[in-house]
């Protein structure tokens, strides 16, 4: 593939990693409002970053195809309809679980994702994996399978992101149009819902005289949120799904440093037998990124 693309792609993807973690902190600043409140605000607040990107990178003729594919094929809409639906899950409990302690259960799914899209590549679109990307899968594996022993089962919350993320990617490519394009159409999906979730709520009330909420912390998180998907959602289109699978892992290893160390949750003395051979993988993740983008043709 194109070694700028490459590159590009692997930098998008840690980007949007360092991005998503920070999230997990910023919805401690929105207290207390609660993680729906906090869902649907984002959504708002989203949208017209969403747009403002469109418009800045010039692509309103690529987003008005997009809408006018909608409107003529159904199939095209009702896919984009489903897409929205299996974001919309994910946005929600990224920010509900900081608030209720679970951080570390969804961190467990997106360790669980990458394994999962590494799979998708192989046998869905029959990607080749290289050594160092099997032995990180297997890696992994030795560390989500003490955590299957250790627990006899996965909550919901990471059930959640591991079955519900690679449908999601597997649709986006199949709609095959541009990522920024969708995403800003999955949001604008998003909205009524979002608008329905703040009126029948009392999130108006709660925040109605905190200017620093209107002013910095509602913003803020919609351009924190715009500017972390878009970026994951273009790397997901550069780079081959296994490695963007497999580059997930840098972003659940962030998630669990920041839920001990902002967040004040506790991994305990077992869980390091689930956690060492996964950031073992993430070691092994980074050295297969750094030697394809020096093997790349120039």
């Amino acid at each position: 593939m194109n070694p700028f693309d490459l590159r590009r792609g692997i930098a998008l993807s840690v980007g949007a990693s360092a991005m998503f973690a920070l999230l997990s902190v910023y919805a401690k600043l929105l207290a207390p409002l609660s993680g729906l409140d906090i869902f649907a605000w984002r959504i708002v607040w989203t949208v017209p970053g969403a747009l403002l990107l469109i418009v800045l990178r010039q692509r309103m003729p690529i987003f008005r195809q997009l809408v006018y594919r909608m409107v003529t094929e159904p199939k095209i809409a009702a896919a984009m309809v489903v897409s929205a639906a299996l974001l919309g899950a994910q946005l929600w409990v990224f920010l509900w679980a900081p608030l209720h302690g679970r951080m570390l259960e969804v961190s467990l799914g997106y360790f669980l994702l990458p394994l999962a899209m590494v799979l998708v590549g192989r046998f869905y679109y029959h990607e080749r994996l290289d050594g160092l990307q099997w032995l990180a899968v297997v890696c992994a594996a030795v560390g989500v399978g003490h955590e299957l022993w250790m627990t006899r089962a996965f909550s919901w919350p990471t059930l959640l992101v591991v079955l519900g993320y690679p449908p999601y990617f597997v649709l986006r490519r199949k709609i095959q149009h541009d990522s920024l394009a969708i995403f800003t159409v999955e949001m604008a999906l998003l909205l009524p819902a979002a608008v329905v979730f703040i009126l029948s709520g009392d999130s108006l009330t709660v925040i109605g005289g905190r200017l620093d909420m209107w002013c910095l912390f509602l913003p803020g998180l919609g351009a924190l949120s715009t500017l972390a998907l878009a970026s994951y959602l273009k790397a997901s289109r550069l780079l081959p799904v296994a490695l963007f699978g497999v580059l997930g892992y840098v972003e659940p290893v962030l998630l669990v440093l920041v839920s001990i160390t902002l967040l004040g949750e506790t991994l305990r003395a077992e869980q390091l037998a689930t956690y060492l051979p996964i950031w073992i993988a993430v070691a092994l993740t980074a050295l297969h990124s750094v030697r394809l983008v020096r093997l790349a043709p120039t």
